[in-house]
């Protein structure tokens, strides 16, 4: 059985099993679960405001939710160090976007999980081909991926890390700026700065306390 939304279906069991994954990831590392959770909700916000239907925006979310459910495979003491990783460090934390891809691969026999593979696989890629795994660019890298590395950009540069306390947001708008075009999708980037005081005024039942609700 399947949900019927706009141009697509969403199977029944679809919240129960990122669940499943993200009570895995939250026993392993509750700081990402929670980011994954604001991703996962931000991807929504910017697909809708972007004009994407109400099906895209389920893609949308679930793809943020999942984006980063490779780190269980990382190991902490890489994941939460408290400074710079070395090379051999950062390849090792860059390849969990594959390991998402992989993760997630076995539910894919449904088309809805199906087509969110790709924006998991290729939320680091960048507009000028130097982001990875795969380094392609521009249109090349799935539109859902795109509005993924916004927003978990956004959310990343406001967390306190182990090594560095969180960004103030006009620090972070900032940044999303100077590096639209090169890193980041300039229409997306525009799009999404445009949105943030709508986004403020949101009513909780507009906002995150939804999904918190159909994973907790």
């Amino acid at each position: 059985m399947s949900v019927s939304h706009l141009w697509g279906n969403i199977p029944n069991w679809a919240y129960d099993s990122v669940k499943s994954l993200l009570e895995a990831l939250k026993a392993s590392e509750p700081g990402t679960y929670e980011h994954c959770l604001r991703v996962g909700e931000y991807s929504r916000r910017l697909a809708r405001d972007m004009g994407l239907n109400e099906f895209e925006q389920k893609l949308a979310e679930f793809s943020g939710m999942l984006h980063d459910i490779g780190k269980i495979g990382i190991d902490k003491s890489i994941l939460l160090k408290p400074s710079r990783l070395d090379p051999i460090e950062l390849d090792i934390m860059k390849n969990h976007s594959i390991m998402s891809e992989a993760i997630v691969k076995p539910l894919a026999h449904h088309p809805f999980f199906a087509q969110i593979l790709p924006a998991i696989r290729g939320h680091h890629e960048r507009m000028d081909g130097e982001g990875y795994p795969d380094k392609i660019m521009g249109d090349e890298i799935p539109l859902l991926a795109r509005i993924i590395l916004t927003v978990d950009t956004f959310d990343a540069m406001g967390e306190n890390r182990a090594y560095r306390k969180g960004l103030p947001e006009e620090i972070i708008f900032a940044e999303l700026k100077r590096c639209s075009g090169t890193q980041f999708d300039p229409q997306i980037i525009k799009i999404f700065l445009e949105s943030q005081p709508f986004w403020k005024n949101e009513t909780d039942a507009e906002t995150s306390s939804l999904i918190i609700k159909k994973i907790a």
